[in-house]
């Protein structure tokens, strides 16, 4: 599976953010390949979607809807973003019970 890490700084002009990321975490579950989110933020956000294959994250890219959410991100709701794409070797966890 591959992982994208969006890590970003938000702009004090975040009129419809909220709305928009709840929309787009909507439409990548619909996506082909897509295996889940998580997703943190703390003066500096950070959000981890994971994919089956690099094709899946590609398309996801060039998605309309994600396309016009990621130029209002440039234009309004970020001072800054960075976005790494890693391929995950080995996952495991520990859950209380």
């Amino acid at each position: 599976m591959y992982a994208v890490i969006f890590t970003s700084k938000q702009s004090e002009h975040t009129s419809g953010y909220a709305e928009m990321s709840q929309k787009m975490e909507d439409l990548a579950k619909e996506q082909k390949g897509f295996l889940g989110i998580e997703s943190a933020r703390e003066g500096i956000g950070i959000t981890v979607s994971y994919w089956e294959t690099l094709e899946n994250i590609n398309n996801w890219k060039a998605n309309t809807k994600h396309l016009i959410a990621q130029r209002t991100g440039r234009e309004q709701w970020y001072d800054w973003y960075r976005v790494r794409i890693c391929k995950v070797e080995r996952e495991y966890e520990f859950l209380l019970t």
